[in-house]
């Protein structure tokens, strides 16, 4: 009658090893480490960099656990592990000295970034499996907390010069001639000798520029027409800003090695910027403030200017830089187009010759002018270069092959399939759309995200303990079931945040212990209907079966109406709210599985095979009609 089959048993043995398994990690605990990645787009972190780390480490008479090259995706650029001992944290800042002389020799034009950080201590076999700690917040790690405000007004004015700039060459497109183009603040004005050249021009720019308001008039002797941004054309402006920005930060935090960063607008122009087990804030700063900007330039590939060039001077008008395999490129000082009219940047194959490309896609003011230049310089070479901290570097430089209009350019030669999605990469990252002030720095010591730690741990433990021990007082055999129950959903949830990689905060932590009060709930109604139906005068048997199947239903209501609450929390909350939504809505999921699914499984192991049950350890039954024999109940029975 209460008999499982093997394969139920396969499936909690099996989710009691995987509990366990990834469980474990989170008691490793962590070492100080050093972090090397790249500090500049076009440096590469390779083996033959952690190559050059060893060596240095070795020349300082550091000694390290390990010295790891993790290669990176994509997204997450390739980087150097060192790892210490345990509480190593001198030989850290030892190494960290060494690396920055042998590998940043200018400290003003620094290759390699050099962090501080902690890596987990899980051992490889488990690590090998896919074994990591539960990614801990701001408030339990420690880090530091940043909020920048993004500069709106900056904004706003480079869109305004830029649309100052297409109505300048719209006009002279349209042949229509202005005696001036100024702007005063986010207003444009435009000055015409006369009415029917204002009346031309006037018609020309509403049709062009749908997102400005133009009105016409006289200022003094001047036939006028006033630009002005619209309300809809402000706020495209605003949001645009706050997402490029936001990620360009995810990229460049990316360098940091931070596990789970917290990257999030807040209010209007905000962003706030969470960098959990960070220890070095002067890099943090450093590398959130970073500009970069992104310029293509003509190459001087003339005799005259190399001849003048070996002679040991760069010709007037020229710039001299290098690229990324240290040859020298002698380019022109007139900007031709920059980042801000780059839109895209995707690799691809040429479907002639299926050679590995690099496909851009411009704006509108980026195609005509790229048509323009295209068309008088057929045979040339045009330079992409990328500024980082003042100094400039060459991504490529390929030669103009034809006319390119419609702003899609694909830029090929001499590329492998990784350069190509490399170089893609570079030019999509560009630069931040205005400029960013951190107006608010916290840092949150590890002292701190260390006793936040203990007193969230501590109270779960303590929690489970009462509760245990309540459980086993008043339901005997079936509350040490209940009990192992409830260590096993806590050993599930654990589990699972390990395997998603979600972030524990201490929101979380006060969820766990809500799910330890509110997963015993399913196994205290299991175990009253138990004994409701041993007060009928059921039979062992009939009243475990009968106990499970009637509570079942009381169960999943209850659950259900709590996990839609913790759903809503999930998808409107933000931060610790939803920090706390989502270890609530697993608890509530495992605490189904364990206070049902398990439960009986363990109740069918002790009882269910015993042909002739008698009695079953469910605490006291207190029969009503028990008092008319003279008895005042049954203890510890169910006959």
């Amino acid at each position: 009658m209460n008999r499982y089959p093997i394969w139920k048993y396969i499936v909690i043995l099996f989710a009691l090893v995987i509990g366990i398994l990834y469980t474990l990690p989170n008691f490793f605990g962590e070492s100080p480490a050093i972090q090397v990645s790249s500090g500049k787009a076009t440096v590469k972190v390779t083996a033959q960099t952690m190559t050059q780390v060893e060596a240095a480490l070795k020349a300082a008479g550091i000694k390290t656990e390990s010295v790891k090259f993790e290669e990176g995706s994509q997204q997450v650029s390739s980087s150097v592990r060192v790892k210490f001992g345990v509480t190593d944290t001198e030989l850290q800042l030892k190494g960290r000295e060494a690396l920055e002389k042998a590998l940043n020799p200018d400290p003003s034009n620094a290759d390699y970034v050099i962090a501080l950080n902690l890596v987990p201590n899980t051992p490889d076999w488990l690590a090998a499996i896919g074994g990591k700690p539960t990614y801990l917040g701001l408030d339990l790690r420690g880090g530091v907390h940043f909020r920048l405000e993004v500069d709106m007004k900056a904004a706003i004015e480079k869109r305004v010069e830029s649309n100052a700039a297409d109505l300048r060459t719209l006009l002279r497109d349209k042949d229509i001639r202005q005696t001036g183009i100024d702007r005063r603040g986010s207003e444009i004005v435009v000055k015409f000798a006369d009415e029917a050249q204002r009346d031309r021009g006037y018609d020309q720019m509403r049709l062009s520029q749908p997102d400005m308001t133009f009105t016409a008039g006289r200022d003094g002797s001047d036939y006028v027409v006033r630009a002005t941004m619209s309300e809809k054309a402000i706020r495209d402006v605003q949001d645009y800003a706050i997402k490029q920005n936001i990620g360009t930060l995810r990229n460049r935090i990316n360098e940091l090695g931070v596990a789970e960063p917290v990257i999030a607008q807040q209010g209007a122009t905000g962003i706030v910027v969470e960098l959990p087990g960070v220890q070095d804030t002067a890099k943090a700063k450093d590398i959130l403030g970073r500009t970069a900007t992104l310029e293509i330039r003509m190459v001087d590939d003339t005799p005259e200017a190399y001849t003048q060039m070996a002679s040991g001077t760069v010709p007037f008008g020229d710039e001299l830089f290098s690229d990324r395999e240290n040859h020298q490129v002698l380019v022109r000082r007139r900007v031709v187009l920059t980042g801000e009219n780059l839109q895209d940047a995707q690799p691809g194959f040429d479907p002639q010759t299926q050679e590995p490309t690099v496909n851009l896609t411009l704006d509108n003011k980026g195609a005509r002018i790229f048509k323009e230049v295209t068309r008088d310089n057929v045979g040339k070479r045009m330079a992409i270069i990328l500024f980082e901290k003042g100094h400039g570097q060459v991504v490529t430089a390929p030669v103009i092959r034809q006319e390119i209009g419609g702003g899609h350019v694909q830029i090929s030669g001499a590329m492998t399939t990784i350069e190509a999605t490399d170089t893609a990469l570079l030019l999509r990252a560009g630069s931040l759309a205005a400029p960013m002030e951190i107006v608010e720095e916290r840092l949150v010591g590890p002292s701190l995200g260390q006793a936040n730690i203990e007193a969230g741990f501590r109270s779960s433990v303590y929690g489970f303990i009462v509760v245990a021990i309540f459980m086993a007082l008043y339901y005997q055999v079936f509350g040490l079931i209940s009990a192992f129950c409830l260590f096993f959903n806590v050993l599930l949830i654990i589990a699972i945040l390990s395997l998603m990689q979600a972030t524990l905060t201490l929101p979380g932590i006060g969820a766990l212990a809500l799910s330890i009060g509110m997963a015993v709930d399913a196994n205290v109604l299991i175990n009253e209907r138990i004994r409701e139906e041993l007060r009928a005068w059921k039979t062992p048997q009939v009243a475990i079966k009968e106990g499970y199947d009637r509570a079942f239903g009381t169960i999943v209501d209850s659950n259900v109406t709590s996990l839609i609450a913790g759903i809503a929390l999930l998808i409107f909350g933000s931060g610790p709210i939803r920090g706390f939504a989502v270890v609530h809505c697993l608890g509530i999921i495992t605490s189904i599985f364990t206070g049902v699914f398990v439960s009986r499984g363990l109740v069918n192991l002790i009882y269910g095979r015993q042909k002739h049950l008698k009695k079953i350890h469910v605490g006291e039954i207190w029969r009503p009609d028990a008092k008319k024999s003279g008895a005042a109940g049954t203890t510890g029975s169910g006959q």
